[in-house]
């Protein structure tokens, strides 16, 4: 039976060719280690990679789960520490912190859940369209069609422990509120499944944003007077494509940053403040984006 159902979840994966090397972040869950068991199962050279952000007590004896998972499974383990400190945005420094370790190609345990409730964050955020097309289904994400059901299905029928962290249950963190809350209260005034209808819509996005994105990267949006002769949903792409390159934030711009920034190039205004502390101003016609 397991054989059957590790069948139909590669069946929906996208992973790599058998043989080639992969390196798996992994973190003791179900989705992560059901990651790490269908790269194996794909033929995939595997390295399990733990990554330890010190945040609660007993933390190290995750990575001594996923290490002994890791060698059941005939996969290399490694295991990383880094730091992070008290105080605001915990999740996305954590997150900066983990990928700081991790190489660029690393593949990930996301699932369409997890896509679901990306795209209700961006849009609690407000980051526009292009938030609505969630996390990109591309080569590092070869799970994300698959539901947290079927990982946690997989992980029983293997026989593989997972750890539950209990952070997932922390109301403190917005996106446990949108799974615990609002993706429940939603399914149930929609009657269906809307995980799935929201996951199943994010390519649809996606496909709009690419589009849109390609006719939008000729354009220099710190060039306020040309700016000001664009179709303005492209000037909006511009301004949010340059505020991602210029300051690494993780998050898309949101829509009333973008607002504001469009009151710059437009004369109204000489200068603002946008998400993150980051200040924009026009000076000589052009764009600066100066640091908090």
């Amino acid at each position: 039976m397991a054989d059957d159902l590790v069948a139909q979840l590669l069946a929906r994966s996208t992973f790599p060719p058998a043989g080639t090397a992969v390196t798996c972040a992994v973190s003791g869950g179900a989705d992560s280690l059901a990651l790490l068991a269908l790269a194996r199962r794909a033929g995939c050279d595997v390295t399990a990679v733990h990554v330890d952000h010190r945040l609660r007590d007993g933390s190290a004896a995750e990575a001594d789960l996923v290490e002994r998972v890791a060698v059941e499974l005939g996969a290399v383990f490694r295991a990383e520490t880094v730091e992070v400190g008290p105080g605001p945005n915990l999740e996305a420094r954590a997150r900066t912190a983990r990928y700081e370790v991790l190489p660029d190609d690393v593949l990930l345990g996301h699932t369409a859940d997890d896509q679901a409730e990306t795209m209700l964050l961006n849009l609690l955020r407000g980051s526009g369209p292009s938030g609505m097309a969630g996390m990109a289904s591309d080569a590092r994400r070869p799970i994300l069609a698959l539901r947290r059901a079927d990982t946690e299905a997989l992980c029983k029928a293997l026989g593989i422990a997972w750890f539950d962290d209990p952070s997932n249950d922390d109301p403190q963190f917005r996106r446990n509120r949108v799974r615990h809350e609002a993706v429940p209260l939603l399914a149930d005034i929609a009657d269906r499944d809307v995980a799935a209808l929201l996951a199943r819509q994010a390519p649809l996005f996606a496909e709009q944003a690419d589009y849109l994105a390609e006719l939008a990267a000729p354009l220099d949006p710190t060039d306020c007077a040309a700016m000001r002769q664009q179709p303005v949903v492209l000037v909006r792409l511009a301004v949010r494509r340059w505020f991602a390159e210029t300051s690494g934030e993780v998050y898309p711009l949101d829509e009333a940053s973008v607002a504001r920034v469009l009151e710059v190039i437009n004369n109204e205004i000489v200068a603002t403040e946008v998400v993150g502390g980051w200040r924009v101003s026009r000076s000589g016609g052009r764009l600066a984006l100066v640091s908090p």
